[in-house]
């Protein structure tokens, strides 16, 4: 059984939310305060954990002595060897937990999330599985009770989508889905094939935290808004009316456009979300690239070139390559039913993230319980 990292930190950690908590001040800030107390919740879980894991250790030692003591009681020994396994079991149960639970949540877990998905190689087919794969989320999304807003969208002559944006609101929703950003490989035979021939299509993922305004500043400055008259699908209202809205943040020419609501007030609100999660996301993935070179494995590298997981039809296989997970689910998967994929992920990086913990070695392929990574 791997050591437990010092306890001590976590002790003074506690120490420290107990005296914010005392403060006359504390509710001042709704947010903070909300901050602190789940972090002081959590704190109390893992500390009177680690209370309960030492207290077990100490009877597993008893009763170990017990069943050594040749000249004791029949009884007792008895005794010791029926309780031995239940305490070692329990033992194991809480020592999980306890490491688990010093694995501090991130920030953004909680935010509700935009998801930009676009077409990428293989025209008209790419942005048919853009739809494909929008329909997934939304349909995942609604099994799980989130709310969808359409923040914009541009669509394609055969009913797909070149690209598409939406903001999903929800508990834990960048938890479910932030494993997603990348790009996924489609490989079907296209309606408009005549010949049966396969095809390979890519579309790219992006899943942002929504970032708020503290996260990431703005200076108003910096940014060129225009607006303009909406095109294509969306009701007469829509088309005729300058309700279209475009900004670029002149610093990093990030440009964000949005057209799916009526009111300009409603798409400048959107189209900010957007660009504010964008720059959160920019800002941590600088951040991560500086800790990415030191790590050997890892899930989420921020790098949306990265070829994340194949869609392939005609052997009804999904494969996630960063974990070797291999599901023959792909029409249960397609209809919503990613929970498999999206659990397996998390436990991965779980386990990465203890192994970095503890300072143990960690295969991140190997870790994934649906067998070797299919590669076509």
């Amino acid at each position: 059984m791997v050591s437990l990292p010092d306890i001590t930190p976590f002790r003074r950690r506690l120490d420290e939310l107990d005296a914010q908590i005392r403060s006359p001040s504390f509710f001042t800030n709704a947010r903070a305060a909300a901050d602190v107390t789940r972090e002081h919740q959590r704190l109390g879980i893992l500390l009177a954990d680690h209370t309960a894991l030492q207290k077990t250790q100490a009877d597993l030692v008893e009763m170990r002595g017990l069943l050594r003591d040749s000249s004791g009681d029949a009884g007792l020994r008895e005794l010791a060897e029926a309780e031995i396994p239940e305490l070692e079991k329990r033992a194991e149960e809480l020592h999980a937990a306890v490491l688990r639970q010093m694995i501090p949540p991130e920030a953004t877990d909680s935010r509700n999330t935009v998801v930009e998905i676009r077409a990428g190689t293989g025209g008209e087919e790419a942005a048919l599985f853009a739809a494909t794969l929008t329909r997934m989320y939304q349909r995942y999304c609604e099994a799980r009770r989130w709310t969808i807003e359409p923040m914009g969208s541009s669509p394609s002559e055969r009913g797909g989508f070149r690209e598409i944006s939406f903001l999903v609101r929800g508990q834990d929703v960048y938890r479910q889905l932030k494993f997603e950003s990348g790009v996924h490989r489609v490989q079907r035979v296209p309606s408009t094939e005549a010949n049966g021939r396969i095809h390979t299509s890519t579309v790219t993922v992006a899943v942002l935290a929504e970032a708020e305004e503290v996260d990431v500043h703005i200076d108003p400055q910096d940014l060129e808004i225009t607006v303009q008259r909406a095109s294509g699908p969306g009701g007469q209202g829509v088309n005729t009316t300058d309700s279209a809205v475009r900004i670029i943040h002149k610093p990093t020419g990030l440009m964000v456009f949005c057209a799916d609501g009526r009111s300009q007030i409603k798409n400048k609100a959107s189209a900010m979300s957007v660009l504010r999660a964008r720059l959160l996301q920019r800002k941590q993935d600088e951040e991560q690239a500086k800790y990415a070179a030191q790590r050997k494995t890892q899930i989420g590298t921020g790098d949306r070139s990265e070829r994340i997981r194949t869609y392939n039809f005609p052997q009804s296989r999904l494969t996630d390559h960063r974990i070797g997970l291999t599901l023959h689910s792909l029409a249960q998967v397609i209809e919503g039913a990613i929970d498999p994929v999206i659990e397996a992920l998390q436990k991965a990086d779980m386990e990465r993230k203890l192994a970095e913990l503890t300072g143990q070695p960690y295969d991140m392929k190997r870790s994934a319980s649906g067998g070797a990574d299919d590669e076509d």
